[in-house]
């Protein structure tokens, strides 16, 4: 895709808005566009954790918008803020994370064919370990109650009821990371709302500038809930094979007629076409999930026999999700259409880690595959001896679980001595003796 033509700042706030579910700070945004003196520059933060999944084509296309409008765009790689998420991976993992994120993240946008010139990578520690970044989270520190902290990381930091520090921490070094990043704005998902309000109360207690902040709306995963990636079932990773992602699509949450908390219908709105009308728009073809037959502005393609109503082509998403509420497109056909358009849209990402080397071995570095469980060998129950009645004697007790009848119980070649000690307890006790003369007669049978 080449480098898009120069917009007028009404046009470019409108693209930079579009579809986003609120905006904080619009006029100083708005004024900066107008002066025209400088790009306007915006970041974007992810925490080097888990598998990268599908889900993170959502905020991947907003900044595609951004990009389009002339926007610079910061990718905080954070992995400070990665160690600091509850101790889920080493620093020496993480560090091989970011690695994997970074070549991921930049063959996904070129993949669906976003200007990365104006786009760079931050890693968080390149910065974040400055002793003035340090003083400032001091000072930070010393303005904030836990209250205030706790609040803001309610909706992203893992709420326990005794937290570790670094959750308290998260917050403030995000509002950091404006100033240093030095941007305009700093987008995210509406799950990161308290945090994008406290920067705005905190950065100027420290004599810094009040930033804009603008937020996706959130997208369910495939079961219904938040796509996450501790969540297998609920997401697709970017290089699962055509079968497995068919078969995530197949079984996901897609209830006829309904369109509340439906995985498959968000995604379709929030991924498949605005990437299609971001090529439709620069000029380009083969977009995910149109096919060739489709008439010009078409979105998304429903390919279906006729007998179950032919090819449908949508150019807006209302008009798909009105025939999905009205059960004019059935939800085995919605999911087989956009099961085609995720396999189009990851082949070129795959193919590029299947031919490059360099690529594998991050991926191999930052997610280690996991040595299989040895296993145990199943100890044999030891033989205990049962409880003894009321009012069995101590002798009597002897006499059923003693040595002795443990080794005959077992079938040892106890014989001989048994018989030599019968020999001796005869005349001694006579019934002592009796018993032993018994177990002389039996002892080659044992032996």
């Amino acid at each position: 895709m080449s480098a898009p033509p120069k917009l007028a700042p009404a046009e470019a706030y409108e693209l930079i808005t579009r579809d986003l579910h609120e905006v904080l700070g619009a006029e100083p945004l708005r004024a900066l566009l107008d002066k025209q003196e400088r790009p306007v520059r915006a970041y974007w933060g992810t925490a080097p954790t888990g598998r990268p999944h599908v889900g993170y084509l959502v905020p991947l296309a907003k900044i595609a918008d951004f990009l389009t409008a002339g926007v610079e765009v910061k990718v905080l790689l954070a992995d400070v803020h990665a160690f600091l998420d509850n101790l889920k991976a080493p620093i020496e993992l993480v560090r091989h994370r970011v690695v994997y994120y970074r070549m991921l993240l930049t063959t996904v946008l070129q993949s669906i064919g976003v200007p990365v010139e104006r786009l760079t990578f931050v890693v968080g520690s390149s910065f974040q370990l400055s002793a003035a970044y340090n003083m400032d989270a001091y000072r930070l520190a010393a303005s904030t109650t836990e209250h205030d902290a706790k609040k803001a990381g309610a909706e992203v930091v893992k709420q326990v009821s005794s937290p570790l520090l670094s959750g308290l921490l998260y917050p403030g070094l995000q509002a950091l990371d404006e100033q240093y990043l030095d941007v305009d704005f700093q987008f995210g998902g509406v799950d990161q709302r308290k945090i994008f309000t406290f920067a705005e109360a905190v950065l100027p207690k420290l004599g810094y500038a009040k930033r804009s902040h603008l937020m996706n709306p959130m997208v369910p995963g495939l079961k219904g809930s938040k796509m996450s990636s501790s969540d297998a079932g609920s997401k697709i990773d970017f290089l699962d094979e055509p079968s497995a992602i068919r078969k995530k699509i197949k079984d996901a949450a897609c209830v006829e007629g309904v369109v509340e908390d439906n995985g498959v219908l968000a995604f379709t709105k929030a991924v498949l076409l605005p990437l299609a009308r971001l090529r439709f728009e620069s000029g380009a073809s083969g977009a995910a999930g149109v096919h060739a037959s489709a008439p010009p502005g078409t979105l998304f393609s429903i390919m279906r026999d006729d007998k179950f109503g032919g090819p449908a082509h949508y150019k807006e998403y209302s008009a798909l999700e009105a025939d999905f509420a009205s059960k004019a497109l059935h939800p085995g056909d919605l999911k087989k259409g956009v099961a085609d358009a995720i396999c189009q849209l990851l082949e070129p990402v795959q193919r590029e880690f299947e031919q490059n080397e360099e690529f594998r071995k991050a991926e191999a570095d930052a997610y280690p595959k996991e040595p299989e469980p040895v296993k145990k060998k199943k100890e044999k129950k030891s033989e205990l001896p049962a409880r003894p009645k009321a009012g069995t004697s101590r002798a009597q007790v002897r006499g059923r679980h003693g040595p002795r009848a443990r080794r005959l119980r077992r079938g040892g070649t106890d014989g001989g001595r048994c018989a030599r000690r019968g020999r001796r307890a005869v005349g001694r006790r006579g019934g002592r003796g009796a018993e032993a003369v018994r177990i002389q007669k039996d002892a080659p049978a044992i032996a």
